[in-house]
């Protein structure tokens, strides 16, 4: 193999290294190189696992940190655009020659042991926040989050927001299932937020089997809308020895969509669980709130016609956007521009979001997971959706959307990060 020397070159190269493919669950492998490498965080982590919501919370806790004067590191994924997006210092990505000096450095380190594309990820992200030297790492679970890279990462406060079914191939069938793997981040007697609500049964018997200090949504702690302008925080975790609090008249958050004051609320409780050692005034979780930035989560983008990027893939996520499209103003004309990858639940995604739009501007992914064409039409007239037109690419759906759109039409662009990636080029 020709040594890599370009981000690009290794990106290319990782794709195709493992000889079990992109995803491997299981940590011994990292773990192994993990050592080698004395990769030992000195300073808070937060592990942040759920099936839709995970980013946001990492938004928002990137941000009211930053504001609160500490160094960040975050690892997020997948990316939109640039792979330099997945690890940011202080919400800023990080330079390709970083990447590529961590990755080199793994190499070095792993010997004849194989790794992923994202354990790779996972070591270089932590290198990099060790290196310059965080007071705070962020982590966002890729899958599931037992046997996930991330885990191999010991968590001083672990946040599992909304659970519902996304790789079930993985994490199982069933709620229960999936909230037990992701109730893997958590550890004995540090901070597990749950934000799911209910809570389900296995990840609640896991938190009280291993010790974990399980703080829940609407128990230990819960938010109240006032007005469309601000909301309160309630602080009030039985137990655990964690002070309570309460914060009033908090502004609403820049990231929209309904479930966004809930998924604040998550990453509140997790500023409280650290306050000893991560203490932040109300001056920096309002700035916070206000400033944190998620691309292509309910991404309403300036001008007209009024044009919505949004990356939902699962039917909890359709569910969110179907309730945001309902709370927007009239359109006249509502087009979606829509593709999907071939495992995802595409018959109930498209169901739950069937009657929100006029038309559908249909096109295949440039990725080997997507969903052919002419399974997607089949799939769509099974669902009684008739109105669709096809395209070569997504990019040239969105141009044709936008050239036929008037200035009180809606185009929504949904159903991947890849298909939102794709629209972001064209649409800004």
């Amino acid at each position: 193999m020709t040594r890599p020397n370009t981000l690009e070159q290794w990106l290319a190269h990782l794709e195709t290294a493992h000889s079990k493919g992109l995803i491997d669950m299981g940590l011994e492998r990292i773990a192994q190189v993990r050592d080698a490498m004395h990769l030992h965080p000195h300073c808070p982590v937060i592990a942040v696992a759920g099936t839709n919501g995970k980013g946001s919370v990492c938004a928002f806790l990137s941000k009211i940190y930053r504001e609160a004067g500490y160094k960040t590191g975050t690892l997020t994924s997948p990316h939109l655009l640039r792979f330099n997006e997945r690890i940011a210092v202080n919400c800023r990505p990080v330079s390709d020659s970083t990447i590529v000096a961590a990755f080199e450095r793994i190499e070095a380190a792993r010997g004849d042991v194989s790794l992923t594309y994202f354990e790779f990820n996972t070591l270089a992200a932590v290198d990099i926040f060790i290196r310059e030297q965080v007071d705070v790492m962020i982590l966002e679970v890729g899958l599931g989050g037992r046997l996930d890279a991330v885990n191999v990462f010991d968590a001083d406060c672990a946040v599992v927001t909304a659970v519902d079914l996304d790789h079930q191939a993985y994490l199982g069938d069933n709620i229960e299932d999936i909230a037990f793997e992701k109730a893997g981040i958590f550890r004995t007697g540090k901070p597990a937020v749950c934000g799911h609500t209910p809570p389900p049964a296995r990840l609640k018997a896991h938190a009280r089997n291993i010790g974990a200090q399980l703080i829940l949504a609407k128990q230990d702690f819960d938010h109240s809308v006032l007005d469309s302008l601000q909301w309160s925080f309630r602080f009030a975790p039985a137990g655990t020895g964690l002070a309570p609090r309460k914060r009033h008249a908090l502004p609403t958050p820049a990231l929209r969509g309904s479930c966004q004051i809930r998924n604040a609320a998550c990453a509140l409780a997790a500023v409280e669980c650290l306050n000893e050692r991560l203490p932040v005034d109300i001056g920096a979780i309002k700035r916070g709130l206000l400033t944190a930035e998620n691309p292509g989560r309910f991404q309403v983008l300036p001008g007209r016609p009024l044009v919505v990027l949004d990356v939902a893939h699962n039917p909890h996520a359709a569910r969110a956007l179907r309730q945001n499209l309902i709370a927007l103003p009239y359109a006249a004309r509502r087009t979606a521009v829509f593709a999907m990858l071939a495992d995802k639940d595409i018959d109930t995604v498209l169901d739950i979001l069937k009657d929100q739009f006029d038309e559908w501007y249909i096109a295949p992914l440039n990725v080997p997971r997507a969903i052919g064409l002419p399974e997607l039409v089949a799939k769509m007239n099974a669902q009684g959706i008739i109105c669709h037109t096809s395209f070569p690419d997504i990019a040239t759906a969105c141009r044709a959307a936008l050239s036929g759109a008037a200035e009180n039409d809606r185009i929504v662009v949904f159903g991947s990060f890849h298909t939102v990636a794709e629209a972001a080029a064209v649409c800004h």
